[in-house]
């Protein structure tokens, strides 16, 4: 199917994969890539017309040793040594067709395996095709497009409809192509997107929305005084700007995909529906389920192309078409190139200097392609580049960064003012270490998070930082009562269930801020935290620790709306009445806390300096919000034997907790807090601290439950002091899943409607009319 016009072009490379599609390190000639067999890959690009349903076929040059005179894909052809799918894909479509589009013209869909010799035994294709498709609102007329001679004599139009049809006739005009097989994918595609029965997704999408419950969540501010009210309003204003970073973060085009969808919400009920469930997610990626995409291509923005073709015509000139994003969420989202891999960025990173490589970890940088480079002999160099996020992201930054300066200006407690001032100063400069420091010192009234914190979304790395905001009225008597947690941090770490040579010292007690949620913005989509534990930065973690906030209206919510239905699906009858809502809360509490205490700075096995986050990388956010669930039920019942907590909490803290991995396992397992909790639920199973019982419901078994969590902190704690990646992507393997056990629970609350999370509207938006 791939056009082969320069087969045999001495000078152009091709890397040499395994049967199975890895690179082997080798590149050779093209033509003895053929000759000899080699795996190796490919582009191909499908022009697809959406107002009259057409594929776009290149009739091949009859002076083609292969398939001369038939009709082919739109576009294709060989990926170059060290070129990427996508640059190659934008490359071909321009030299063979005379039409150049911008990146986000192009969607991956899928990759076809082609294997199949041709002319008599000379030109063995073993290939690897990555296939696009370029959605058009309209055809391009054909005169617009200028053809190269050598490759293409022709192109036409055809219905997909009828050109599906004609392969399945295997008609002779036609290149084969294998739409039963391989590539009914390129089929299924439109078909689905373009054959749907509007009911049908009405159907899905109300049923997807269902899943959470619309909470309106309340905060007094009756008590502030004028000035921190007015800073209040302008903070609020800045916080609403970081949901534009944010989106963008998530996938390039996530904007005008927002954009597209809210312009047509007021059209149809599917059109509200699909706005309303993009609101949830922040993407058209369904985050409980599995991150599988619940918007198309076909519903995405439509872009315009001034200068598409490279000749003047008649009709103007300007090709419109669906701006694309993918099926399968991209791994590294927005942080690095979509058709970048892991092994292209360690191969670059490796022949940087010590700086540069920190600067290409570091939270506050994205990378990006900084254009078609070549060496004197024609191979592809690396071409990554470090962008910092105050240049990535400049023109929002700055307007937040001017608002949170004025909002300084009027706070009038002090500790409010340097932080809001601290963090202005950081969107522009890129050092977050000042901002982080007074936001662990602060002690106001307002309490306010903003700026890039959590690493979830990088899931190639685990190195880069989305924006997010949390603003709160700070609850005095809540924050009072739970000093004792962060007074025994040090006892907590000198007890923990691992090696003493693991242990840190001088662990500093993390301050804890009980608050009623005001307002939250950026990477708050889904479903909704109940704390959260700050900085990340491994710097000021060894030097003062972490600082804890807890969203306490926000935790209530969820025990009332959804863990006490939980209980009553899930947990056996007679421990149903153990579920409170004070051991939910104060095991979210230890969790929190147990993010400071255990492993951060390391000492590898081989002797190197590192951290636990570099050393599991993608992995490290499963394993870590395991380790402080794990760790926090442990540390609960360390606190319990001192006296420090009730002795009821050793029947009520194990069957919340039991109710809860319901809760959170939902979320799916492509988010860190559901893949680590499904971990810590089924290696308890299986160890007999939880049994289960023949119609479905759950228990705790008193007798071996903390056995269970203290084998599970130490393996877990191990791993993390070791920098033990392997471990951890084995433990996950294992037990990170839904067991037949858990898909039956989640089947029962399915059919009685128990909601997965909140979706929280706040109130004093409306209040201050922001």
């Amino acid at each position: 199917m791939e056009g082969f016009g320069e087969e045999y072009a001495l000078g152009e490379c091709l890397d040499v994969l395994t049967p199975t599609g890895l690179r082997t390190g080798q590149v050779k000639k093209r033509h003895l890539v053929h000759a000899d067999g080699d795996y190796h890959r490919a582009v191909h690009v499908w022009l697809f017309a959406e107002s009259s349903q057409e594929l776009l076929l290149q009739k091949r040059a009859d002076c083609k040793d292969s398939w001369p005179g038939l009709w082919d894909i739109s576009s294709a052809g060989h990926i170059s040594a060290g070129d990427t799918p996508l640059l190659t894909a934008r490359r071909e479509l321009q030299e063979e067709l005379g039409i150049t589009l911008q990146a986000d013209a192009f969607e991956f869909l899928f990759v076809y395996l082609q294997e199949d010799v041709i002319n008599d035994g000379k030109y063995i294709n073993n290939e690897y095709n990555d296939v696009y498709l370029v959605t058009l609102v309209d055809p391009i007329p054909i005169e617009a497009f200028t053809l190269q001679e050598s490759e293409v004599s022709a192109v036409k139009y055809i219905k997909w409809i009828e050109y599906e049809e004609l392969q399945r006739k295997k008609d002779a005009s036609f290149v084969p192509c294998d739409v039963d097989g391989g590539y009914s994918a390129l089929f299924s595609a439109i078909r689905s997107r373009y054959e749907v029965d509007t009911s049908s997704r009405v159907e899905e999408l109300q049923k997807q929305l269902y899943r959470y419950v619309p909470v309106e969540i309340n905060g007094e501010t009756a008590g502030l005084k004028k000035g921190d009210l007015l800073a209040l309003s302008d903070t609020i204003r800045a916080a609403k700007l970081l949901d534009r970073i944010f989106l963008e973060q998530e996938w390039a085009t996530n904007p005008a995909l927002k954009d597209s969808l809210q312009s047509a919400a007021g059209k149809s009920e599917l059109d509200r529906l699909k706005f309303a469930y993009y609101l949830i997610n922040k993407s058209p990626w369904s985050i409980l389920d599995e991150n599988d995409a619940f918007l198309t291509t076909a519903d995405s923005a439509i872009q315009v192309s001034e200068s598409a073709v490279e000749k003047s015509v008649t009709w103007g000139g300007k090709v419109q078409y669906r701006v694309a994003f993918p099926v399968d969420k991209a791994p590294g989202a927005n942080f690095y190139p979509v058709d970048m891999d892991k092994k292209e960025f360690k191969t670059w990173k490796g022949a940087l200097s010590k700086d540069q490589q920190a600067d290409a970890t570091d939270f506050f940088t994205v990378i990006r392609r900084s254009g078609d480079i070549h060496d004197e002999n024609g191979a592809k160099v690396h071409d990554l580049k470090i962008i910092p996020y105050s240049k990535e992201y400049a023109n929002v930054l700055k307007e937040a960064s001017t608002l949170l300066h004025k909002a300084g200006d009027f706070a009038e407690t002090p500790s409010l003012k340097r932080l809001l001032k601290a963090k202005a100063d950081a969107f522009l400069s890129n050092d977050y270490y000042d901002s982080d420091i007074a936001w662990m010192e602060l002690d106001s009234p307002i309490d306010v998070t903003i700026g890039p914190y959590e690493t979830y979304e990088d899931g190639l790395f685990g190195y880069k930082a989305t924006f997010e905001a949390f603003i709160g009225i700070r609850d005095d008597e809540a924050t009072r009562q739970l000093k004792l947690f962060s007074d025994n941090l040090q006892e907590m770490e000198d007890n923990l269930p691992m090696a003493d040579e693991y242990k840190s010292k001088g662990v500093t007690a993390s301050p804890i801020r009980v608050i009623q949620l005001l307002y939250n913005s950026g990477d708050v989509k889904g479903p909704q935290t109940v704390a959260f534990n700050l900085p990340n930065d491994d710097r000021i973690v060894k030097e003062r620790g972490t600082a804890m906030v807890m969203l306490k209206n926000i935790s209530q919510a969820k025990f009332d709306y959804i863990l006490l239905p939980i209980a009553t699906v899930c947990v056996e009858a007679s421990q149903r009445g153990a579920v409170d809502f004070d051991s939910f809360f104060t095991h979210t509490i230890c969790h929190e806390c147990c993010h400071g205490i255990g492993p951060h700075n390391i000492v590898t096995p081989d002797g190197r300096e590192s951290t636990v986050r570099l050393e599991l990388q993608e992995v490290y956010s499963a394993i870590e919000e395991a380790k402080a669930d794990i760790v926090g039920l442990w540390a609960l019942h360390f606190l319990v034997d001192k006296g420090l907590l009730s002795k009821k909490l050793e029947e009520t803290m194990y069957v919340s907790f039991l109710a809860g991995c319901f809760r959170s396992i939902r979320f799916g397992l492509e988010e860190a807090h559901g893949k680590g909790q499904a971990l810590q639920f089924n290696f308890i199973l299986e160890k007999g601290g939880f049994s289960y019982h023949p119609d479905g419901t759950f228990s705790v078994d008193y007798t071996k439950v903390r056995q269970s969590v203290e084998e599970l902190s130490r393996v877990i704690l191990t791993i993390e002091a070791k920098g033990d990646k392997a471990g951890a992507e084995a433990l996950l393997e294992k037990y990170a899943a839904v067991t037949p056990q858990l898909q039956r629970a989640f089947d029962s609350l399915e059919d009685v409607q128990v909601p997965v999370d909140i979706a929280p509207t706040f109130k004093l938006l409306d209040d201050l009319k922001l």
